[in-house]
């Protein structure tokens, strides 16, 4: 297998790049102070295409693979180490793609330019104050009357709500249709919140990717139209596991870009130190740990963008089963957000105390990551859970 990037594709990186060192970069601090990613960055981001790279041109995008989608998350990353303009990137990437491959020709034509232009924030809503990884479980239902769809409940802990509310869009959520059914019985919709009646959006505070809110909303008796229900009928489970995949390889890049560039720091940092008469780079201890270190972002790398591939692969070719995909998406996110960690608190330590500081920059990362460590799109369990399934068949899943 060949998983070197194309000549395109290494123009496209080398593009993203010195767009993101331009235009992110020197506001990362403005980012993270003022707990929100500047408007001129969005309107930036529009114009290179990037809020529209998946959506095909037949709505405003750029038609762009999940290889292309891949590199853009790494390189955004790496600019703004907090993952928070990563973040808003990626589920603006990711998620659409459902609503373009599975919802309505009036819904994609309604909302899908408004994303690519950078007007309209489009996420995912499936988690409850319950429980975010028992999907099958959610709370929240939805009824057909007079030829509207009328759902009620909660979400919580979804990235975005202030974005939506304040900008439009909205979000891939999935609603019980038939709560006797179980994950059968689930149905995916387009959820919007701006003007909408019967929402009541609260926020939390969360230790890192503070440039994107965080926070949650109340349903009552809220009216949609009929058109934004996403594919079948309580079928939506699984439009939500696929959409699943694609944010976990584009969070899973997100780790890859910060943990690349914390490395990139470390290793100028020992080069420059000294202790005890001479670079602190040339004691076996930091040389041992920056081997095993780089050792394992290259693993890191080569899991990620071999699922992008595999990705692209079952896209365009069908070459791949659900279960191949399954895999590999599920080793990709289950290595690579606690090893990114493991990366970015090794350089810490190699600065000492300054790496304790905010001043140092360095742990903005760690906090930024540690959200896909702890769960966001998946956690590290419930990739091992999957993967379980996988390797010895659905009867030894833990749960019915």
């Amino acid at each position: 297998m060949d998983f070197s990037f194309t000549e395109d594709q290494e123009l496209f990186r080398k593009t993203i790049r010195d767009f993101a060192e331009k235009y992110i970069a020197p506001r990362a601090d403005e980012i993270e102070e003022k707990k929100r990613i500047p408007e001129d960055i969005i309107n930036e981001m529009a114009k290179m295409g990037l809020l529209g790279l998946t959506i095909s041109p037949d709505y405003g995008g750029m038609g762009a693979d999940p290889i292309l989608a891949t590199i853009a998350t790494e390189e955004i990353a790496r600019a703004d180490l907090s993952v928070a303009t990563a973040v808003y990137y990626l589920l603006n990437a990711g998620w659409p793609v459902i609503l373009e491959r599975h919802g309505t020709k009036e819904a994609k034509e309604e909302v899908l330019p408004k994303v690519a232009k950078g007007e309209y924030f489009f996420g995912i809503a499936s988690t409850e104050s319950g429980g975010g990884s028992d999907v099958a479980n959610i709370k929240t239902t939805m009824v057909r009357k007079n030829g509207k769809l009328i759902v009620n409940g909660e979400k919580m802990y979804i990235s975005g709500v202030r974005e939506v509310l304040e900008r439009g869009g909205g979000f891939v959520t999935p609603v019980k249709t038939d709560p006797s059914l179980g994950h059968r019985g689930i149905t995916t919709i387009y959820f919007p919140l701006k003007g909408v009646k019967g929402i009541t959006p609260t926020y939390v505070e969360d230790m890192g990717r503070e440039g994107l809110s965080t926070g949650g909303f109340s349903i009552e008796d809220v009216e949609i139209p009929e058109h934004y229900i996403i594919g079948e009928w309580n079928k939506g489970f699984y439009y939500v596991m696929e959409g699943f995949n694609y944010a976990r390889i584009l969070v899973s890049a997100a780790c890859v870009g910060a943990a690349e560039k914390v490395l990139e720091i470390g290793m100028e940092y020992i080069k420059q130190r000294t202790a005890f008469g001479r670079p602190i780079g040339k004691f076996e201890g930091i040389q041992f740990q920056l081997a095993d270190d780089y050792t394992k972002l290259e693993m890191m790398k080569f899991l990620v963008h071999r699922a992008a591939w595999m990705l692209k692969e079952h896209y365009e070719k069908n070459r791949f089963t659900v279960s191949e995909l399954n895999k590999a998406i599920a080793m990709a996110k289950l290595y690579a957000p606690p090893t990114s960690v493991d990366i970015i608190r090794d350089v810490m330590i190699w600065h000492g105390a300054y790496g304790y500081t905010k001043e140092g920059k360095i742990e903005r990362a760690l906090r930024g990551v540690f959200s896909y460590a702890i769960g966001a799109e998946g956690a590290v369990n419930i990739m091992r859970i999957i993967l379980g399934r996988e390797l010895l068949g659905k009867e030894f899943i833990p749960y019915k």
